[in-house]
């Protein structure tokens, strides 16, 4: 299920009016993906240029994200809302994440910058809102030059280079399937689901298992992208 029809337009909330005569202040939030797609361990063995890796190039991602992030709406300074939907996942409960990295027209430093998903167990949706400015090396991309792909990367909990193509144990992380959707909320706005089409109603989505929930040390090491540090 890749879900095309958002890709035509950003969509424009009126968030508060200001005072008479000074017209209406205005919210901004876009989809910069969403893809539902199944990954195996051949998948992660044969991806390149880099293993474990799922590649969102070409109409997988928005054709109509802006060029500029910083103006005229900000999104470099907004959030970005991550929701993750674990559709299948093999036995086990083996802890797993998604490095999610954006890939810059322009970069500088490092050359790149990433979040990252939840640590999950389980089957679920887990969502999370992460500040532009708080991920890592978010500032070794050029905003003004916009982003011309995302790298997600399937990892275990154990930091950077855990890559989950090199464990011994790979049948629990492989074969597996997800939504991922990225949305980006301009900055002093709140993330809005109402504006993302095709998500299920509050009462269809799958809620993750109470146990499948990250474990205190999980959850710290996952606020600090731990698994995105030492590169993708």
């Amino acid at each position: 299920m890749n879900l095309r029809p958002w890709f035509r337009a950003s969509v424009f909330v009126a968030a508060s009016l200001l005072a008479a005569g000074q017209g209406a202040a205005f919210a901004d939030q876009f989809v910069l993906f969403d893809e539902t797609f199944t990954f195996t361990k051949e998948d992660a063995d044969n991806s390149k240029p880099s293993k474990s890796h799922y590649y969102v190039t070409g109409t997988k991602i928005n054709q109509d994200r802006p060029k500029d992030w910083t103006a005229p709406v900000d999104y470099r300074n907004g959030t970005v809302h991550i929701r993750a939907e674990v559709i299948e996942k093999p036995a086990g409960g083996a802890p797993t994440t998604w490095t999610l990295c954006y890939i810059p027209n322009k970069g500088r430093g490092n050359g790149y910058g990433c979040t990252g998903t939840q640590i999950y167990t389980e089957k679920g949706v887990y969502e999370k809102d992460v500040r532009m400015t708080e991920f890592w090396e978010n500032g070794s991309i050029v905003w003004t030059e916009g982003i011309k792909q995302m790298d997600l990367v399937i990892k275990d909990d154990s930091g950077g280079r855990g890559h989950a193509h090199k464990r011994a144990d790979h049948e629990k992380f492989f074969p597996t399937k997800m939504r991922i959707t990225m949305v980006q909320v301009s900055a002093g706005s709140t993330y809005d689901p109402s504006l993302v089409p095709n998500l299920p109603g509050k009462d269809d989505a799958p809620k993750p298992a109470e146990e499948a929930k990250p474990s205190a040390r999980a959850a710290v090491k996952d606020e600090a992208c731990a698994s995105c540090d030492a590169g993708r």
